[in-house]
């Protein structure tokens, strides 16, 4: 019978212990690292898991999406093409779209491929989508599943001492129950399996699709006895990030109405956060001379929720104009937005800049 590796409420009240009282002010701005150290190893991949917790993060996420198998893998998209050389080791298993779903293949398949560096095809050929980050097939990845990610982090939290948190999305469960798999239920039940099961535990899970993350707080949670922390992540309509079967067919959920005043406390009542795209949080008409802050975060604060945006990049045209480096970004947004934690790809910038912060 499997347990869990370390119990997360007792190793949290050892540190807790055992801190001192400029680390407790270091924790109130937290550093996710977006699918791991993924701005220097492929995404989601292992190593890049690795490499974010030796650089010292406070939480480290997981995409997920299900198998035909109903395993659960840790992945950017519900696609393999982008990141496998799925097209090469099963020619013709893609969708009428292109595609190729992992909801169509098991565990021992997805095993069996090779994952690199997100590419995009172009004349036939695989093109970075980051010219200057880990070369494409170079060294050797595979798509791991949420429960070795799990045993990992805390394996590493036994061996280090550390306490370094989960932080999951559930990728498209409006397209996972459409065909017929309830990806919720399933991610919840690997939390209460490895003891994320209550508020104070270091794990969140987080979501595009508001009515999931209502079926989660008000029908789930209750019933496995859980009260964990729910995020909604926060999408431009435009993107067809969540999607409504109406009639059968797929319509792009309206996002609009969470830019509205009275939003925040809408949204408060089934989450405990909100992560928004960064500029929902520093207006993109923004310059070096002239900030401009949308209420956002004050009326999130005002709700009781954190607020985490996403994504925070050092590669060229990630920097916003009005940021005259990274560093600068950082502060805009810890200090001068005031959001609680970001979530990017470098996490050891981040996680520098807050040190450097607290020592001051």
């Amino acid at each position: 019978m499997f347990k869990p590796l370390y119990n997360p409420k007792k190793l949290l009240l050892s540190l807790l212990i055992g801190s001192t009282l400029s680390s407790f002010a270091y924790a109130e701005k937290i550093v996710v690292a977006h699918r791991g150290a993924s701005g220097y190893l492929p995404e989601h991949s292992m190593a890049a898991k690795s490499m974010a917790y030796a650089m010292d993060v406070d939480y480290i996420e997981q995409d997920v999406v299900m198998t035909k198998d109903n395993a659960l893998v840790v992945l950017h998209d519900h696609y393999l093409d982008g990141v496998t050389n799925v097209a090469d080791r099963y020619p013709g298993r893609q969708r009428k779209d292109g595609r190729y779903y992992a909801i169509d293949f098991t565990l021992a398949e997805i095993k069996t491929l090779e994952m690199t560096e997100a590419f995009k095809m172009k004349d036939g050929k695989a093109k970075a989508v980051y010219a200057r980050r880990f070369p494409i097939w170079a060294s050797d990845f595979k798509v791991h599943t949420l429960e070795e990610e799990i045993e990992m982090i805390q394996g590493l939290n036994i061996s280090t001492g550390k306490n370094i948190g989960i932080y999951t999305e559930v990728k498209a469960p409006w397209f996972h129950r459409h065909e017929g798999k309830d990806i919720s239920t399933a991610v919840l039940k690997v939390f209460k399996k490895y003891g994320y099961t209550e508020k104070e535990d270091l794990a969140y899970f987080q979501s595009f699709d508001a009515e999931e993350l209502k079926r989660v707080k008000f029908e789930l949670l209750p019933k496995f006895n859980m009260d964990v922390k729910l995020v909604q992540l926060i999408a431009e309509t435009s993107w067809g990030e969540t999607m409504q079967y109406i009639d059968g067919k797929p319509e792009a959920y309206n996002y609009d109405w969470m830019f509205k005043p009275g939003a925040m406390k809408i949204i408060s009542k089934y989450a405990d956060g909100v992560g928004p795209w960064h500029p929902m949080v520093v207006a993109p008409e923004s310059t070096k001379d002239k900030l401009v802050f949308t209420s956002m975060v004050k009326d999130a604060h005002q709700a009781g929720m954190k607020v985490h945006p996403y994504t925070f990049r050092l590669d060229e045209g990630q920097i916003p104009a009005y940021a005259q480096d990274f560093d600068n970004l950082l502060d805009i947004f810890y200090n001068q937005a005031n959001v609680d934690g970001v979530f990017t790809d470098f996490p050891d910038r981040a996680v520098d800049f807050l040190k450097r912060q607290n020592n001051h």
